[in-house]
């Protein structure tokens, strides 16, 4: 029913040509003229009743055929993955190399697969970037200071705000002064450190509860941070030794959600992106040149954590994933909810991949 050959291509793609028997492509002619049918409207017909003999003459039979073609292929591409195991990834790009009616189909299709990803010994990388982790470095905690500068962060958080435009106005230069008066700010007095005002920040008993759990938090903070700062030199240092062929698909896959938390960021400070291009001085394409590098390795980074999640068969908890899509989904109602799987079951994996890498230190 079909012929297929595959060619292997450099940067881990793969070209399927692909031959389909006349008798497949001559049975989907009435689905494909009834499917155009549905579209096209003509003055004297409803929508969708035009007589096929008609939509015939006026579309011409080449784009019935095409339209055959494309529910053939559509029907077949899954199956042709599933019988030659192939791990395709992105969006095919497909192209017809010949196609007449009570004629084989043949058509080529060049798709992205997943790379052959040769790890070092992840194991042992995790073991000595644990162990080459200092005493000190270990040994976390929150000096007097530390906890001084952050009370004082959190009270000038809650001093009054200055009206700059009252200032202004006040301070406007006269003709007199206005080479020699600077615009002096005034003192802001900061609310005093005491029970009430720490009662009205959460619960807290008074100003010594405050200071205890205070700590506790800035020190759980600083070993997140400690935690964080180990991991990427674990990854870091099993990327560094990882051969790969990263398809193109996963760096623009990379490289588009670079650039769209890019754009996010700077809309939410109000500013247009197109204004800030101009105001920079660069075009798209250069700033995608710029974070090909950052793309790149951020395509290697998931195909590594991929890699180790199949060879230890570490997956994610599958009531855990239920708990954090349901979390999802309550708190951004117009979330997609297949979307939020996907993401509950990356995050939750890579965790658990993280937590197998650092067990090796212990």
């Amino acid at each position: 029913m079909i012929q297929i050959k595959i060619n292997k291509l450099p940067k881990s793609e793969l070209e399927i040509e692909a031959q389909l028997e006349a008798n497949v492509l001559e049975a989907l002619f009435p689905k494909a003229l009834k499917n155009i049918s549905e579209n096209i409207e003509m003055d004297g017909f409803r929508k969708g009743k035009v007589p096929e003999n008609i939509i015939l003459s006026k579309v011409g039979e080449l784009a019935i055929l095409e339209e055959a073609a494309e529910i053939a292929i559509n029907e077949n591409y899954p199956k042709i993955l599933e019988e030659n195991k192939i791990d395709a990834i992105g969006r095919p790009s497909i192209t017809i190399t010949k196609i007449a009616r009570n004629n084989p189909l043949e058509f080529k299709i060049k798709t992205a697969v997943l790379p052959e990803v040769n790890l070092p010994d992840y194991k042992k990388i995790s073991q000595k970037t644990i162990s080459d982790i200092s005493a000190e470095d270990k040994n976390i905690e929150v000096s007097d200071q530390e906890l001084e500068n952050t009370i004082m962060d959190i009270r000038k958080s809650r001093a009054p705000k200055i009206n700059m435009q009252d200032i202004a106005k006040k301070d406007e230069p006269t003709e007199e002064n206005k080479n020699t008066e600077e615009v002096k700010l005034p003192e802001v007095e900061l609310p005093e450190l005491n029970d009430d005002f720490v009662k009205a920040l959460g619960p807290f008993k008074d100003v010594a509860d405050f200071r205890e759990k205070l700590k506790e938090n800035i020190k759980l903070e600083k070993i997140n941070q400690a935690r964080e700062k180990t991991r990427l030199k674990i990854i870091e240092a099993i990327i560094e030794k990882t051969e790969a062929e990263i398809p193109e698909v996963l760096i623009d896959s990379e490289l588009e959600k670079i650039l769209y938390r890019m754009e996010t960021d700077i809309s939410a400070m109000g500013l247009k992106f197109e204004d800030y291009l101009v105001h920079i001085k660069k075009t798209k394409e250069d700033l995608r040149k710029e974070f090909r590098q950052d793309a790149e390795k951020k395509a290697k980074f998931s195909l590594v954590l991929f890699e180790i999640s199949k060879q230890e068969n570490i997956k994610a908890d599958t009531e855990e994933v239920a708990k954090e899509v349901a979390h999802i989904l309550e708190h951004y109602k117009d979330a997609d909810p297949d979307r939020a799987q996907m993401h509950a079951e990356n995050v939750l994996t890579n965790e658990k991949i993280f937590q197998f890498l650092e067990n090796q230190g212990k």
